[in-house]
Parts: C-alpha cells; sequence; structure tokens
C-alpha cells in the first residue's frame, strides 16, 4: 500500500525536521524527490544523499519560497528535467514569536510570507502542472497552533490557519481536475524547534496532550505519504492531525 513508484514528489524546507523525514518515507515509497532548502546547503545535500544511500531518489535544490517568482521558476526546472510532479509538499516555514503588542509588522509580513505566500505560490506552480496530467497530491504543513491558537504566536497561528483555509478552497477549485489537496496539522514534534525545551519546560507542554509525548517527524510525515497516495485519493480538503489528541 501508499507506493509512490514512478512518481515525483516536491518538498519545501526539505533539510530538516518535518520535512526531511517527509521526504525519507517518500522515497521509501518510491518517489523520486526533489527536496528544497533557503540557507542550510549542507543539510539539504546531507539529506538528498542520505536516501541516496538509501537506494533512493533525490536531489537538493535552493528555493526562497517567499520569493514567488523563484516558485514558479524552480517548480517549471524541475519539471523540465523530471518529466512530471505528481506530489507538492508545501512544508517550508518560520516562525517569529512575540506577544501582539511587541509583534513587528516586518515581522509578521515574514512569517506570512514564507509560511502563506511561498505555499499559495508553489501550490499555483505545482497545479499548473498537475492540470495538464489531470491528477495530483497538493499537502499543506498546517499547525495544531493554527486550530487551537498559541499565546505569543499569533503571526505563526495566522500563517498556519490560513492554510487550512487555503486546502478546502483548493480543494473545491480543482477536484474536477483529479487534485487532490489537503493538510497535516502536526502538533508538538521533535524537531529543531523543541530540541532546546528545558525539562521543566517539556513537561508542562505535554499536560495538554493525552498521549503524553511529543511526535516522531516520521510519524508526521507517514500521514503525509498517505494522502500523497493513490489509496487517499477519495480524500481532499482534509486536515490530518497529527498531535497526540491535543486538539480534537
Amino acid at each position: 500500500m501508499f507506493s509512490l513508484s514512478g512518481k515525483v514528489a516536491l518538498v519545501t524546507g526539505g533539510s530538516r525536521g518535518i520535512g526531511r523525514a517527509t521526504a525519507e518515507v517518500l522515497a521509501e515509497q518510491g518517489a523520486e524527490v526533489v527536496l528544497t532548502y533557503v540557507g542550510n546547503e549542507a543539510a539539504a545535500a546531507d539529506a538528498a544523499a542520505a536516501i541516496n544511500r538509501a537506494s533512493g531518489k533525490a536531489e537538493a535544490v535552493r528555493l526562497d519560497t517567499a520569493d514567488s517568482e523563484a516558485c514558479e521558476r524552480t517548480i517549471a526546472e524541475v519539471v523540465k528535467r523530471l518529466g512530471r510532479l505528481d506530489v507538492l509538499v508545501c512544508n517550508a516555514g518560520i516562525s517569529i514569536d512575540a506577544l501582539l503588542l511587541r509583534l513587528k509588522d516586518e515581522d509578521f509580513d515574514k512569517v506570512l510570507g514564507v509560511n502563506l505566500r511561498g505555499a499559495v505560490a508553489c501550490a499555483r506552480a505545482g497545479i499548473k502542472v498537475m492540470m495538464r496530467a489531470k491528477t495530483g497530491r497538493v499537502v499543506f504543513v498546517s499547525s495544531v497552533v493554527g486550530e487551537m491558537g498559541n499565546a505569543g504566536q499569533t503571526a505563526y497561528a495566522a500563517s498556519k490557519a490560513a492554510l487550512l483555509g487555503v486546502t478546502k478552497s483548493l480543494a473545491r477549485e480543482y477536484a474536477s481536475r483529479g487534485i487532490t489537496v489537503n493538510a497535516v496539522a502536526p502538533g508538538y514534534v521533535d524537531t529543531d524547534m523543541t530540541s532546546g525545551l528545558t525539562d521543566e519546560q517539556r513537561e508542562k507542554m505535554l499536560i495538554g496532550v493525552p498521549l503524553g509525548r511529543t511526535a516522531k517527524a516520521r510519524e508526521v510525515a507517514a500521514a503525509v505519504a498517505y494522502l500523497a497516495s493513490d489509496e487517499a485519493g477519495y480524500v481532499t480538503g482534509h486536515a490530518l492531525r497529527v498531535n497526540g489528541g491535543m486538539y480534537m
């Protein structure tokens, strides 16, 4: 089940965390993966090399998703080189946290530029290709914070909540073209963003998680792989929660 053999997948923000795990899982299922990065070329190269060593197919490409023209150009180049684009995972994201009265306009704009506008730009470019093929999978990486909010994360929550609206709108727009559009909404995940927490902070964080632990990045990646598969062909406009019961 969930075979992606012969398919091409592009994962934005694929050098680490959820993005890297997603690239690895999609490659394990047979997809040829293009993972993008914006700053850490070494980490991206390492991620692609690890997939190739494991008998998968992957390459790393630089892309600043805040640049809409770069999104269009990069996806066009991938399709020209590899011949197709079957799966697009819009994962690239940043967080600049601050209480509202300390949140600067430029920081708010920067978060939305990457997390929201960048994801939409990539989806626009990817869907153009998928429409010609009359099939495709788009998966946005949202967040539990987009559903329940979090103090000090107004910008991040706004961007991730907006992606859920984008998911539903695009699902309605392109269902007739054989394209499904879904989202995953992770809770707390073992990534660089949580690795710096103290034991006290971690314990406090997990109080609201019924399963009592953080997620592994591969658990989120597995949800993406399902939504990218043929088996999920009748699932669209859905946000799959991978949050340990934190929000129901």
